[in-house]
């Protein structure tokens, strides 16, 4: 078995600064979880799946035009769960979109909270330093275009390593 995710990354310079802030506030998976918009959460899937799982990717993306994300401010999971993102301004809808798109055939299934595009910068941390990454990241603001999305997947070790990328070709 293997677990994987499906994700857009975060354009560079931006992936690794907001990464970069993730450290600095505390958070211990800060460099085991590349920065991210998820469009599959993690998924146990059998390793001789992921051939076929891989296809459907692809189809999924050479239907998929590229799109626009803007980032700008913060929001919050809190209290339900003690989450500080950095909110998306620009492509939602593109996001859920594709979120439901990749989520289909071999990938479907039922989410655990309703999907809401964002990029985390703070989880699983103490009061202070969620409020330290809310303030800290409240003016924040970048865009950048999405032309493709990745397979990751959870290594032994705790990492999440991109696999394989999906060129958006529609």
């Amino acid at each position: 078995m293997a677990t994987i995710g499906v994700a857009i990354p975060i354009a560079e310079p931006y992936g690794s600064e907001l990464q970069k802030y993730r450290a600095d506030f505390g958070d211990p998976m800060a460099s085991s979880i590349p920065t991210h918009v998820t469009l599959l959460p993690p998924t146990e899937v059998a390793d001789e799946d992921l051939a076929t799982i891989d296809d459907h990717l692809l189809q999924v993306a050479a239907r998929f035009p590229s799109f626009r994300i803007r980032l700008r401010g913060t929001a919050t999971f809190r209290p339900i769960s003690p989450v500080v993102f950095v909110t998306l301004a620009e492509g939602i809808s593109s996001c859920e979109v594709l979120q439901s798109q990749v989520r289909s055939g071999p990938l479907q299934g039922e989410l655990r909270f309703p999907y809401h595009p964002h990029v985390t910068v703070a989880h699983d941390l103490d009061k202070e330093a969620l409020d330290l990454a809310y303030d800290a990241l409240s003016t924040y603001d970048c865009a950048f275009d999405v032309d493709a999305f990745s397979r990751y997947e959870h290594g032994a070790d705790g990492v999440w390593r991109p696999q394989r990328s999906f060129p958006l070709a529609g």
